[in-house]
């Protein structure tokens, strides 16, 4: 026969809710576990690895594991909403020129910040219909930003749009970082110097 508890409801009556509270929690320490084993740098992390960094059974990690594809919505959703506010904040300038030079300050900072998430979203994009529909958002809030900066002689050179996208990009930033093992400020030089080369050759 079911316990009754104070508030009137059976055991059998409560055990629904009280399986959905544990499994919102065993889903936010995994989510947590995979953001740190990412930053950490293991970018295609384990349910062995991810047991071990959340404090959970591997049989509730398995559990879990089949909803990666949403693990991995809620942390791209939750960066979106951190750079937001780094990208929408007006700018100090106000000739193009110097919306440019801020933009590509705003650009790397975001960069930096996302980079182990993006990396890891990479890897697996591909077969992720949310992380490619992400993707396609940051190319398009990027491609916008660009827009709004650039005279109109700039935005219709598609050569020269192009040619700024490709400078400003992640994958420009990740490998001078990464693969050229450049310093963030000498990174960034390298950037500017790119970006700024191009809207001079239009003279």
């Amino acid at each position: 026969m079911p316990i009754k508890h104070k508030n009137g409801q059976s055991s059998s009556e409560q055990e629904p809710d009280g399986r959905k509270r544990r499994s919102a929690r065993s889903s936010q320490q995994i989510a947590d576990a995979l953001m740190r084993l990412i930053e950490g740098g293991n970018y295609m992390p384990r349910a062995h690895e991810l047991a071990g960094a959340s404090g959970l059974s591997l049989r509730t990690v398995f559990r879990h594991i089949e909803d990666m594809e949403s693990l991995f919505k809620d942390l791209a959703e939750q960066s979106y909403s951190e750079i937001m506010p780094i990208l929408m904040k007006p700018y100090g300038s106000a000739d193009w020129k110097g919306q440019l030079d801020e933009a590509i300050d705003r650009r790397i900072i975001i960069y930096e910040k996302v980079m182990p998430f993006k990396l890891a979203a990479d890897l697996r994009r591909f077969r992720s219909d949310a992380l490619m529909a992400n993707y396609r958002r940051s190319l398009d809030l990027e491609h916008a930003q660009l827009k709004g900066i650039l005279p109109s002689g700039l935005q219709n050179d598609e050569v020269i749009f192009g040619s700024l996208q490709l400078a400003m990009s992640f994958q420009s930033w990740r490998r001078l970082r990464h693969d050229q093992d450049l310093s963030k400020t000498l990174a960034k030089d390298v950037v500017k110097k790119m970006a700024f080369s191009i809207v001079e050759s239009q003279k």
